[in-house]
């Protein structure tokens, strides 16, 4: 099985670099025509699942895919609560906390990263009792997040792994070894 992983389209803040997880912003113009950009690469492919996080970006995405109508609401594809540091940039974030590492310290206020990774894990494990190829709409550092819990890296792995707005990665079990086949493609 595979499961296609999907970052939602731009949004003013993930153009400007700043965190976002509970403010439900929608896409730009530039963010539709990427979102709209993957319908043909997806009409080619057949899904046992699609789920797509509860944030209207994540859901808008799926809708100019062209799955929208197909795509179940799952919390647990949301994106890490940033708490206190919703909205603000990462140069905004390390004048206040020089070293800060989302994927070690957390957000005060919101979620530590034991947390996200226990709901990337129920995800993981839902998705792997599906027969058949899963589609996900989700958010830049729970994908990350995904990725790694998936390939049964340490979350501080995610740092390394660049994510895109409106991009397509495709992970993949084969043989008993969980496997990235595409990455921010």
């Amino acid at each position: 099985m595979r499961l296609y992983l999907i970052r939602h389209g731009e949004t003013e803040w993930a153009l400007n670099g700043r965190h976002t997880s509970f403010t439900d912003l929608p896409l730009t113009e530039n963010g539709i025509k990427q979102a709209a950009s993957l319908k043909p690469r997806l009409e080619k492919l057949s899904f046992a699942l699609v789920l797509t996080s509860p944030r209207r970006r994540a859901q808008e995405t799926a809708d100019l895919a062209g799955v929208g109508s197909h795509a179940e609401i799952s919390p647990d594809l949301r994106e890490f609560d940033y708490g206190l540091y919703e909205g603000l940039t990462k140069p905004e974030i390390l004048a206040k906390n020089p070293g800060w590492n989302i994927f070690k310290d957390g957000c005060p206020g919101g979620e530590s990263p034991a947390q996200v990774v226990a709901r990337v894990q129920n995800l993981i494990t839902r998705v792997r009792a599906v027969n058949g190829d899963v589609l996900v709409f989700s958010h830049g550092h729970l994908s990350r997040i995904l990725a790694t819990t998936w390939l049964g890296q340490s979350i501080e792995f995610a740092t390394q792994l660049k994510l895109d707005t409106a991009t397509l990665s495709i992970l993949t079990w084969e043989n008993s070894l969980a496997s990235l086949q595409t990455w921010n493609s």
